[in-house]
Protein backbone atom coordinates (compact mmCIF):
# COMPACT_ATOMS: atom_id res chain seq x y z
CA UNK A 1 0.00 0.00 0.00
CA UNK A 2 1.36 3.57 -1.09
CA UNK A 3 0.19 6.98 0.10
CA UNK A 4 1.08 10.54 -1.18
CA UNK A 5 3.30 13.41 0.93
CA UNK A 6 5.02 16.12 -0.26
CA UNK A 7 8.25 15.97 -1.35
CA UNK A 8 10.85 17.04 0.95
CA UNK A 9 14.22 18.68 0.34
CA UNK A 10 15.11 15.05 2.28
CA UNK A 11 13.76 13.46 -1.56
CA UNK A 12 15.39 15.31 -3.70
CA UNK A 13 18.32 12.88 -4.34
CA UNK A 14 16.15 9.95 -3.99
CA UNK A 15 13.84 10.97 -6.60
CA UNK A 16 16.75 11.92 -8.76
CA UNK A 17 17.81 8.40 -8.68
CA UNK A 18 14.21 7.55 -9.20
CA UNK A 19 14.17 10.02 -12.61
CA UNK A 20 17.33 8.45 -13.70
CA UNK A 21 16.15 4.63 -13.20
CA UNK A 22 12.82 5.33 -15.19
CA UNK A 23 14.10 7.77 -18.12
CA UNK A 24 17.30 7.94 -20.43
CA UNK A 25 20.33 9.60 -18.99
CA UNK A 26 20.30 13.00 -21.41
CA UNK A 27 16.35 13.35 -20.02
CA UNK A 28 17.59 16.93 -19.02
CA UNK A 29 18.34 18.12 -22.35
CA UNK A 30 14.99 17.65 -23.56
CA UNK A 31 13.58 21.05 -23.95
CA UNK A 32 10.76 20.72 -21.43
CA UNK A 33 13.90 20.56 -19.07
CA UNK A 34 14.71 23.96 -20.62
CA UNK A 35 11.55 25.60 -18.95
CA UNK A 36 12.31 24.35 -15.86
CA UNK A 37 16.17 25.85 -15.30
CA UNK A 38 16.49 28.12 -12.40
CA UNK A 39 13.01 27.44 -11.26
CA UNK A 40 11.94 25.21 -7.66
CA UNK A 41 9.13 23.21 -8.85
CA UNK A 42 5.98 24.62 -7.36
CA UNK A 43 5.52 24.12 -3.61
CA UNK A 44 2.65 21.56 -2.54
CA UNK A 45 2.53 20.20 -5.66
CA UNK A 46 5.24 17.94 -5.86
CA UNK A 47 4.58 14.52 -4.47
CA UNK A 48 5.90 11.30 -4.05
CA UNK A 49 4.09 7.94 -3.50
CA UNK A 50 5.99 5.84 -0.37
CA UNK A 51 5.13 2.72 0.86
CA UNK A 52 4.83 1.40 4.64
CA UNK A 53 8.05 1.60 5.04
CA UNK A 54 9.03 5.09 3.97
CA UNK A 55 10.72 3.95 0.39
CA UNK A 56 9.43 6.41 -2.46
CA UNK A 57 7.99 3.97 -5.42
CA UNK A 58 7.18 7.12 -7.25
CA UNK A 59 7.32 10.98 -7.80
CA UNK A 60 6.02 13.63 -9.59
CA UNK A 61 6.87 17.27 -9.90
CA UNK A 62 5.19 20.52 -10.98
CA UNK A 63 6.76 23.99 -12.40
CA UNK A 64 5.27 27.08 -13.51
CA UNK A 65 4.94 27.82 -17.09
CA UNK A 66 3.96 30.78 -18.95
CA UNK A 67 1.93 30.24 -21.84
CA UNK A 68 0.85 33.39 -24.15
CA UNK A 69 -0.55 35.53 -21.85
CA UNK A 70 -2.12 32.93 -19.04
CA UNK A 71 0.07 30.76 -16.29
CA UNK A 72 -0.08 26.95 -16.10
CA UNK A 73 1.26 23.75 -14.76
CA UNK A 74 3.73 22.02 -16.61
CA UNK A 75 3.38 18.32 -15.21
CA UNK A 76 6.64 16.57 -15.16
CA UNK A 77 8.47 14.15 -14.72
CA UNK A 78 6.21 11.75 -13.15
CA UNK A 79 7.84 8.48 -12.35
CA UNK A 80 6.76 4.94 -10.93
CA UNK A 81 10.08 2.59 -10.17
CA UNK A 82 10.13 -0.39 -12.68
CA UNK A 83 9.50 -2.92 -10.29
CA UNK A 84 6.52 -0.99 -9.25
CA UNK A 85 4.58 0.01 -12.42
CA UNK A 86 1.02 -1.34 -13.47
CA UNK A 87 0.31 -1.02 -9.79
CA UNK A 88 -1.85 2.12 -10.31
CA UNK A 89 1.03 4.38 -8.33
CA UNK A 90 1.17 7.16 -12.17
CA UNK A 91 -2.38 7.31 -11.39
CA UNK A 92 -2.47 8.19 -7.56
CA UNK A 93 0.37 10.39 -8.42
CA UNK A 94 -1.82 12.27 -11.11
CA UNK A 95 -4.74 12.52 -9.42
CA UNK A 96 -3.76 13.06 -5.85
CA UNK A 97 -1.43 15.92 -7.19
CA UNK A 98 -4.09 17.34 -10.07
CA UNK A 99 -6.63 17.25 -6.65
CA UNK A 100 -4.03 19.48 -4.86
CA UNK A 101 -3.67 22.19 -8.03
CA UNK A 102 -7.68 22.74 -7.66
CA UNK A 103 -7.21 23.56 -4.57
CA UNK A 104 -4.86 25.85 -4.38
CA UNK A 105 -6.36 27.49 -7.47
CA UNK A 106 -4.73 26.71 -10.27
CA UNK A 107 -6.72 26.63 -13.68
CA UNK A 108 -5.07 24.79 -16.41
CA UNK A 109 -1.82 21.89 -16.67
CA UNK A 110 0.26 21.10 -19.10
CA UNK A 111 2.69 18.51 -20.39
CA UNK A 112 4.49 16.58 -23.20
CA UNK A 113 3.48 12.86 -23.31
CA UNK A 114 1.96 9.87 -24.25
CA UNK A 115 -1.28 10.88 -25.80
CA UNK A 116 -2.87 7.57 -25.02
CA UNK A 117 -1.66 7.20 -21.82
CA UNK A 118 -2.78 10.71 -20.55
CA UNK A 119 -6.31 10.64 -22.19
CA UNK A 120 -7.59 8.39 -19.26
CA UNK A 121 -6.61 11.46 -16.81
CA UNK A 122 -8.63 13.95 -18.98
CA UNK A 123 -5.50 15.42 -21.21
CA UNK A 124 -6.27 16.45 -24.77
CA UNK A 125 -3.90 17.82 -27.21
CA UNK A 126 -3.12 21.14 -27.34
CA UNK A 127 -3.44 22.15 -30.77
CA UNK A 128 -2.57 26.28 -30.28
CA UNK A 129 0.55 25.81 -27.43
CA UNK A 130 3.81 25.51 -28.79
CA UNK A 131 6.54 23.80 -26.94
CA UNK A 132 9.92 25.55 -27.58
CA UNK A 133 11.49 22.66 -30.23
CA UNK A 134 12.58 19.79 -30.52
CA UNK A 135 8.86 18.83 -29.36
CA UNK A 136 6.78 16.84 -31.29
CA UNK A 137 3.41 18.90 -31.19
CA UNK A 138 1.15 16.05 -30.94
CA UNK A 139 2.53 15.23 -27.30
CA UNK A 140 1.13 18.73 -26.12
CA UNK A 141 -1.31 17.93 -23.99
CA UNK A 142 -3.63 19.74 -21.31
CA UNK A 143 -6.12 19.67 -18.84
CA UNK A 144 -7.81 22.07 -17.22
CA UNK A 145 -8.77 22.24 -13.62
CA UNK A 146 -11.44 24.22 -14.08
CA UNK A 147 -14.24 24.90 -17.43
CA UNK A 148 -12.94 26.45 -19.85
CA UNK A 149 -9.41 26.76 -18.93
CA UNK A 150 -7.59 26.19 -21.96
CA UNK A 151 -10.45 28.03 -24.20
CA UNK A 152 -8.68 30.59 -26.80
CA UNK A 153 -5.34 30.19 -24.81
CA UNK A 154 -2.54 30.44 -27.24
CA UNK A 155 1.33 30.81 -27.79
CA UNK A 156 4.75 29.86 -26.88
CA UNK A 157 5.57 28.07 -23.99
CA UNK A 158 8.00 29.93 -21.69
CA UNK A 159 9.46 29.90 -18.27
CA UNK A 160 7.74 31.81 -15.69
CA UNK A 161 10.26 35.13 -14.98
CA UNK A 162 11.20 34.67 -10.92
Amino acid sequence: MYSLRSETTDDHWEVEALYDTCFAPGRTALSSYRLRDGAPPVVGLSHVAVDASGLIGGAIRYWPVQVGSVQALLLGPVAVHPTHQGEGLGGLLIEGSLEQAVHLGWERVMLVGDAPYYARFGFMPLQAVVMPPPTNPERVLGRALISGAWDAVAGDVRPVAH
